[in-house]
């Protein structure tokens, strides 16, 4: 059913390695809640983009690959969607992995940034996958290393960042220890700075840039 009125382009963003088993069927069951948002009869119809230069939702059979750099019309209730996608390609993963999703709004523009009433309702959200916690907090632990390096090394020596990478794995272990004890291991995390995160700041992100 096509959308009219909608105030957000909607793009996701990720690669994900699957289970070797899983088959173009399997997939497709995985990313329904996705394809039917869309209006699509199954995903064949739905893996083309909204931007014909976006690569859209491609299964790479050969390297068991989900790749997706996919735009759809949408509103909020798009972030339903992602909570019942997640929870799907959890059971297909094979390894952890990281999906961007960011809410452009389309009625936002740029020329009205100056104006009080010209604030975009763009949104971003991070979100993370994978076959069990430990895996889900490896991605985690790795971009939040990334980010720290990254931000440090602007002031110190790659060289003496160790002992803030160790701090990092510190807390990762200590949350992974938590997880075990609470006997949600089957879960995957949730919460802020767990299962996924959101952000308004640092100004307009520039669409379909990757």
């Amino acid at each position: 059913m096509p959308r009219y009125h909608t105030p957000f382009e909607i793009h996701v963003h990720g690669q994900l390695t699957l289970k070797a088993d899983v088959s173009f069927a399997t997939l497709q069951e995985a990313l329904k809640p996705l394809w039917r948002y869309s209006g699509a009869i199954d995903l064949a119809d739905a893996a083309a983009s909204a931007y014909e230069d976006e690569p859209g939702i491609a299964f790479v059979l050969e390297e068991h690959l989900l790749q997706m750099c996919w735009t759809v019309a949408g509103d909020d209730d798009f972030r339903q969607v992602l909570d019942e996608v997640c929870m799907n390609l959890n059971e297909v993963a094979a390894a952890g992995a990281a999906i961007e999703v960011t809410f452009y709004d389309t009625d936002f523009d740029n020329e009205d940034e100056q104006s009080p009433e010209g604030e975009s309702r763009d949104d971003f959200i991070m979100l993370f996958v994978g076959p069990n916690p430990a895996a889900i907090m490896q991605v985690q632990r790795d971009l939040l290393v990334q980010d720290v390096i990254g931000m440090m090394e602007r002031h110190f020596d790659g060289a003496e960042l160790g002992g803030v990478v160790a701090e990092v794995d510190k807390l990762f272990a200590q949350r992974f220890d938590a997880l075990v004890s609470s006997l949600e291991i089957g879960k995957p995390p949730r919460g802020p700075g767990a299962g996924f995160g959101s952000g308004h700041g640092g100004g307009r992100k520039p669409r379909h840039l990757h």
